[in-house]
Formats: C-alpha cells, sequence, structure tokens
C-alpha cells in the first residue's frame, strides 16, 4: 500500500511539473509574440526606400569575406554591417534632395562586438561618379541623394556600404525630444552659442536660455541640433559675438551626440527601446530590409554592449587646406593609399592585407 501511495504521489507530481512547464512555455510564447507584434509595429512605422545601388563587383556584403586593398574590389566583411547616417538640412522648393552636412558610417562589427562611428568630413575633395571633375563630398547628396553620396563613398574609399538612413534636421530634433532631451558635457563656450543662435533665429525671447558655464547639461531637440551644427561663429554684423571652431570641431561634436544617444539607451529595456525606435520610426528613411530592421531592434541590447570607438576621414597628416580654382576652400587627401588603407584597419582591423 505504501509504495502504491508514494507511486501515486509521484505519478502527480510529474503531471504537476508538466503542467508547470507547459504554463510557461505559453508564457514564454505570449511573452515572444508581444514582442514580435511591437518590433513588426515598429518596422511598419520606419519609412522604407529601395535605392538600387550598382556594386562595382557584385553585391559581396552577403558572401565571403574581401578585405585585400590589393585587388581594387570593395572591402567587406560578412559579420560588420556598414549604415552611412546623413543628416539632411531642408530641402529648398524645387530641389530633389537638400543638403547633407552631416554624414557618419556607423559600423556593427560583430565578428569584434564594437560600434564604430567614421565622419566623412564634408568638404574633402573627390570624384563623383559620372560627373567631371572633382568636388566637395557633400555635393554628392544635393546632386544624387543617398544613392550617389554611397557611389562616391565607395568609389573613393574602397569600403562597401551595406545600408543607408537619411533624418531630416527638422525630424532630429523631434528625435531628441522623443528621447526625453539628451545630457552633454558641455564648454562654457559650447553653451553661449547654442544660446546666441537660438535667440539670433527667433527661437526663444532671452538671450540668456542656458547658464553659460562648463559641465553637465541636458538640451532639448532645438538645442542639441545648434550643438551638433556648431563650428564656430564670427560675421561682421554681429561683433559683439565670436566663438571659435571649424568643421573638425564639428563633426566630433556630432560623434560625441550620438556617442550620448547610444550610451543613454543602454539602461533600457527591450520593450522601452522598441517603444522608443517605433516613435522615430516615422522620421527615418532607410534602404535597411524588414528582417535586417528585426535583427537590429531584437539584439539591440546586445550591441549597445558593444565597446565604441571613431574615426574621421580626412585622417590626421592625410590632407592638405586647399583653395581651388573657383575658391572653394577643400580638404585635399594628399595619400589616397594611405587613406584608404587607414580607413580600412579601422573598420576591418587585422584581416587587412596590403
Amino acid at each position: 500500500m505504501r509504495r502504491k501511495e508514494k507511486q501515486k504521489v509521484n505519478v502527480k507530481s510529474a503531471f504537476g511539473l508538466e503542467k508547470a512547464l507547459a504554463l510557461l512555455c505559453c508564457l514564454i510564447a505570449a511573452a515572444a509574440g508581444v514582442v514580435l507584434i511591437m518590433v513588426h509595429n515598429t518596422i511598419s512605422s520606419i519609412n522604407y526606400e529601395y535605392v538600387d545601388v550598382k556594386k562595382p563587383n557584385g553585391e559581396q556584403s552577403a558572401g565571403a569575406m574581401n578585405t585585400s586593398l590589393s585587388n581594387g574590389e570593395l572591402l567587406n566583411d560578412p559579420q560588420i554591417l556598414n549604415i552611412l547616417l546623413f543628416g539632411e538640412d531642408h530641402r529648398d522648393e524645387g530641389e530633389d534632395h537638400g543638403r547633407s552636412d552631416t554624414m557618419i558610417m556607423l559600423s556593427v562589427d560583430n565578428r569584434r562586438k564594437k560600434l564604430k562611428m567614421t565622419s566623412f568630413m564634408r568638404d574633402t575633395y573627390v570624384t563623383i561618379p559620372g560627373y567631371d571633375g572633382k568636388y566637395k563630398l557633400n555635393e554628392a547628396y544635393t546632386l544624387g541623394g543617398a544613392k550617389l553620396s554611397i557611389q562616391t563613398v565607395e568609389a573613393n574609399f574602397g569600403i562597401m556600404v551595406d545600408r543607408y538612413a537619411v533624418v531630416d534636421f527638422n525630424a532630429f530634433k523631434d528625435i531628441i525630444d522623443t528621447l526625453g532631451g539628451i545630457e552633454l558635457d558641455l564648454s562654457a563656450d559650447e553653451v553661449a552659442y547654442i544660446n546666441w543662435q537660438s535667440y539670433l533665429n527667433s527661437q526663444v525671447d532671452e538671450r540668456y536660455e542656458l547658464e553659460e558655464v562648463d559641465g553637465k547639461i541636458t538640451l532639448n531637440g532645438r538645442q542639441a541640433l545648434w550643438y551638433a551644427r556648431n563650428r564656430g561663429y564670427e560675421e561682421d554684423e554681429h561683433p559683439e559675438f565670436v566663438v571659435s571652431g571649424d568643421d573638425f570641431d564639428r563633426t566630433q561634436r556630432q560623434r560625441k551626440l550620438l556617442n550620448a544617444v547610444l550610451n543613454d539607451m543602454k539602461g533600457a529595456s527591450l520593450t522601452q527601446i522598441i517603444d522608443i525606435v517605433s516613435k522615430v520610426g516615422p522620421m527615418i528613411t532607410t534602404n535597411l530590409k524588414k528582417d535586417e530592421i528585426t535583427s537590429l531592434v531584437s539584439n539591440s541590447l546586445t550591441y549597445l554592449s558593444y565597446e565604441f570607438e571613431e574615426y574621421r576621414v580626412p585622417g590626421d597628416e592625410l590632407y592638405r587646406n586647399y583653395e581651388t580654382e573657383e575658391a572653394l576652400q577643400v580638404l585635399d587627401i594628399t595619400d589616397w593609399y594611405a587613406q584608404r588603407k587607414e580607413l580600412a584597419l579601422f573598420i576591418f582591423e587585422s584581416n587587412v592585407q596590403t
């Protein structure tokens, strides 16, 4: 009798365990289903734009790795996703494309667990496919939008660009506001510039909106945009206000701002990240495919744990300030092989074959 009673108890325990496991599986499946629905809604909110960018040597990003500088083909690694980010200024009436004063390539390096940011200086003197002569790099966007800009970067620097994303400057302000602002460590001069531009452009009534001191300050979208566009200020009409700076300072600020946004999202949960992306999605235009966006969003917590690194093109000691016959001030790269190699080493590291 005891053995039978004991056996009955074991059967009940086993049956209870089975029910508990089944319930747990149902809960996990339900939670996964909710996340998938949220991800799907997030994807649907993003403006997808198909851009057919012809690769000189075919679409390689999904194939074998090519990191040889000597064979003339675009360098790529299937475990590194290169996304070219554009900050677009307002389009004038009748223009197909605005101006892109911000161009940063975000490289998601799954091989080494790193996020890498490369700023391309807008005044870099380059050739543009289909056009004679040389131009400033940002002219490619004005002439042919993201498609021609990607072709120009690939043709001049030999790095395959897998995807792109465009954010209008007005949308940029909304994105920062959606995130609840962004905290940055600023100098008193940087704060003064934000105050001055906001006042000069009739966006605020008071000249000193923010306290002009060194330290951490939380900026709203409008203020963050002036910070990102700051390359110094000086003009004859307002000799009372001068801030030193140049485009090198501006691109450094842009990388710092993007870094701060990514760091700010590190403490968020997956559902919070999905919520944020769903809100800012309508403000972004991209050719990232649905499955790629799903993967990026689903694995966002992993990517945010990656180490951050940054670089700038042209690199130090690899350019000269030059005035063209048309009186354009440009950054003329003095050693193209060295520049391509330095950029390749930053993105692909030890895999680069010279």
